[in-house]
Order: structure tokens, then sequence, then C-alpha cells
């Protein structure tokens, strides 16, 4: 009889490939995860993964058993959530993976507004790259997605989840911090701070600036960095200036470390979007915070601007 729990294990480690970050994951030891794993290939005469010091691979027969034992693991989640909707209650795990970077603010708003409603509901947030999140969600190893911009994909649904303003943000004693708006040929003579080019920060940018005549490849980019809290801290060591997210630059500019510029012409915004895969049944839970987004999007987007501005007057 397949043991559900050493299924889950098994699957966990194979996605870590590192059985300590899966023992950190499922809340047990190290060895209990050892152990666990040991147990299954005993029992079937097989190995699930080959060693190599602290490092694991999946064997042959590791990789062909991964699909059948993420469809136990659903198909168990789909029993517990049926016996549970007996009594009427919603329960279960929400995995999230978070690749906007509004996203990181609007999201915990979101899950705390969901859990009063649904206290049974537990949930975990990771942050990730889009192409991860996508691909995480088509493996369905997570269950809802935020990226910054829709997929065109035939297994994939979305729907919007907030809009956020695109804002130029210098350092504080740069000489455009008390200008009123800058030309955009203007920001082509600052030392700017770029994160990759994949970033739908930039993508918005870059796209703006072509619709303007300015290409994107004479921005004068002294330092490349991978993620937007590091590039707001560029700009607040003086190294630079860029475009980022407001809700990215409430704090900073709260506190009074960066300046927000206008640039004449430029009125940008980006969106954020949660995605879920519709090819099979959803439990309570998933369906659940999918309708909240769309019952409830206005206001959250409302507490959300309330909290920004509560930081701002702090």
């Amino acid at each position: 009889m397949i043991n559900v729990p050493e299924v889950k294990v098994f699957v966990t480690a194979a996605e870590e490939l590192n059985f300590s970050r899966a023992a950190q994951r499922l809340h047990l030891s190290q060895s209990a995860v050892s152990q666990n794993i040991q147990s299954i290939e005993r029992t079937y005469g097989v190995e699930l993964f080959v060693r190599h010091g602290r490092s694991v691979q999946l064997s042959e027969a590791g990789l062909t058993i991964l699909p059948m034992a993420r469809e136990v693991l659903y198909s168990a989640r789909l029993l517990e959530d049926a016996l549970h909707n007996v009594n009427g209650d919603v329960v279960g795990e929400l995995i999230i993976g978070c690749a906007a970077t509004s996203g990181r603010y609007s999201v915990p708003n979101l899950l705390a507004a969901f859990q009063r409603e649904y206290p049974h509901v537990r949930t975990r947030l990771t942050l990730m790259r889009r192409l991860d999140a996508i691909n995480s969600l088509l493996d369905q190893t997570i269950n809802l997605a935020v990226i910054g911009r829709c997929v065109d994909h035939r297994e994939l649904e979305c729907q919007l989840l907030l809009e956020d303003r695109v804002i130029l943000i210098v350092p504080a004693h740069h000489p455009w911090a008390n200008l009123p708006q800058v030309k955009p040929a203007d920001v082509l003579q600052q030392p700017f701070i770029s994160r990759e080019n994949s970033s739908g920060t930039f993508e918005v940018l870059f796209a703006n600036m072509r619709q303007h005549g300015i290409d994107p490849v004479k921005l004068n980019v002294v330092m490349q960095l991978g993620d937007a809290e590091a590039v707001q801290m560029a700009v607040e060591k003086g190294i630079g200036i860029t475009f980022i997210s407001e809700m990215m630059a409430s704090r900073s500019l709260a506190l009074g470390r960066v300046r927000k510029v206008d640039v004449e012409g430029f009125n940008m915004t980006q969106s954020a979007y949660v995605v879920r895969h519709i090819a099979r049944a959803f439990t309570r839970a998933e369906s659940g915070i999918w309708d909240y987004v769309k019952e409830h999007r206005e206001e959250l987007a409302a507490d959300l601007l309330y909290n920004l501005a509560d930081v701002s007057l702090a």
C-alpha cells in the first residue's frame, strides 16, 4: 500500500534535489527525509536518487515515477478537500510563486485578507523568476503565480491583480531632486542603474522610450543588477538614477533617501496578474482565492494604497 506521507517526502526531495532543504520545507529532520526515501527504495527494490556526497540527482526510476507521485498527492488533496467539504470547511495549503516586483507588496496584503475569511487555509509564498513560476505552474508544483504580464498558454489563465506606476527616482542630493520635470532625452546623459532586460519594469520602460523616439541602448548604464531592491539601494547610494515600481520605491521616498522626478510625456504603468493551471479540478482553497481576487480586487488595491500612504506619513 502506498504511504502518502512518504510520497510527499519523495516529491519534495525531488523538487529540491537536496535532502536538507526538503527537510526544512517539510519541518522534518534531514535524517527523517533520508529514512523515508530509503523506506520506499527498500520496499520496492528501486533506487530513486543517485547520491554524490551531499548532492543528489533523480535516478531513471525516480524520473519515471515523479509525475505519478505528484498525481497521488494531487488526488489525496482532492480527497481531503471533499471530506472537509462535507462540513462546509475550506482548508488546505496554497503555494504561490511571485515573480512580479509589485507582487511582493500586494500578495502579502492579499493573503492576509484572504486568511481572515478562510483561517484554516495555509499559504506559502515563494519568490522566483517569471519563467520558473510558469514552469512550476505547468508541472503543478505551485498552485498560483503572480507575474508581471499575462502569459498566452492554453493550460494557463490569468486575471488582473493590480496596476502600479513606473517612476523615475534619483538620489536625494541629485541636481534633479527639486526639479518639477525633465525631458526624456535628459535621462540619456545621467549614470543609469539597470536591471536585466527581461524584467517587467524595464520592458515597459524600453517600449515607452521607443515610442518617444529614444533608443534604450543609448542609456548610460553604469551598473546592471538582477534585483529591484539592489537597484534601489544603488540609487540611494548616489551611483545613478533608475526607473522603478512606485510601490517598490514608496519606503525610500517616504524616508527621503530618493526623490521622484517626472519625465515629460512619460506616464507608465505595469500590471501584476494572478495565473493558474486550468487542466484539472480545483480545491476549494484554490477556487476560493481566485474568486476572492476577482471580487475584492478594487478593495485590495485601495487597502494597499492606504498602507503605502500610511508608511509615507510615519
